[in-house]
């Protein structure tokens, strides 16, 4: 399958992998209102999908994503605060629906990431960036905040980290952002396709509704108190994914030597 909405792209494979790229390269792949509104359309048609395993998040062009677009910006300079909580609410919520997709995502990175883009990044599962990436959490340039991205980010690189880079607007490469933990993966550009592909690869051999859940319990058990009510929660987990079909399915395959059918 192929959707072409334009300034956004999706396209799903017989592997169940979806690719979704921001194809507005002229603009360096900024985001408007109405890119904003096919992404969290897309997102959320995703989420739904069982056929869809992996996304991938691309671009087309030189860069990633220059963040948010200049003539929406200038548009926005002239709403009210009503309407700019409005368009302010409707970026949060695609970047929530992006966070909390049930598949695992992979954002690929081959050039700059400035403003909301570092957002989409931190958003994703894995993040595998070329040599050439680089990122700026830009806002405060301009007198703004990086506020809707903000849990985000600070979730990926850390609260000191996000102390300095929201209030010195640095750009900063693809192996600092590695040390950070906003990026897993660092390749040359000519080897960024293949090690996305590489990294499907390894996650393709494991269970399906394992790695959703996986993902989910990693969201849901982050910053809880190990108390008798988190005890009893992770065990109900375990032993309902044990019984579970695909469960049973993984463990028969393992004792029995071979590979599981899915």
């Amino acid at each position: 399958m192929n959707t072409n909405n334009d300034k956004v792209l999706l396209e799903v494979n017989e592997q169940g992998i979806a690719t979704v790229t921001l194809n507005n390269p002229d603009k360096h792949n900024a985001f408007d209102d109405a890119i904003i509104k096919q992404l969290t359309e897309i997102f959320n048609d995703i989420s739904k999908r069982d056929d869809i395993s992996v996304m991938i998040l691309a671009s087309n062009g030189k860069s990633f994503s220059a963040g948010a677009d200049l003539g929406w910006m200038k548009r926005m300079a002239s709403y009210s605060y009503e309407d700019n909580l409005k368009d302010a609410n409707a970026l949060a919520q695609m970047l929530k629906a992006l966070n909390f997709l049930p598949q695992t995502t992979i954002a690929k990175i081959q050039g700059a990431a400035f403003g909301g883009a570092v957002g989409l990044a931190s958003c994703c599962d894995i993040v595998i960036a070329s040599t050439k990436a680089s990122f700026c959490l830009s806002e405060v340039k301009l007198g703004l905040i990086p506020a809707t991205i903000s849990p985000y980010v600070v979730d990926a690189i850390g609260l000191k980290a996000s102390r300095r880079y929201f209030q010195t607007a640095e750009r900063f490469f693809s192996d600092k952002a590695q040390s950070l933990g906003l990026v897993d993966e660092v390749v040359s550009p000519e080897l960024l396709t293949d090690e996305v592909n590489s990294m499907v690869a390894k996650l393709l051999v494991n269970g399906s509704q394992a790695r959703r859940q996986a993902k989910k319990l990693s969201q849901d058990v982050a910053f809880q108190p190990i108390d008798e009510n988190l005890l009893r929660d992770t065990s109900e987990r375990i032993a309902a994914i044990r019984v579970s079909t695909e469960g049973q399915e993984g463990l028969t395959a393992f004792f029995e030597k071979r590979a599981p059918n899915w």
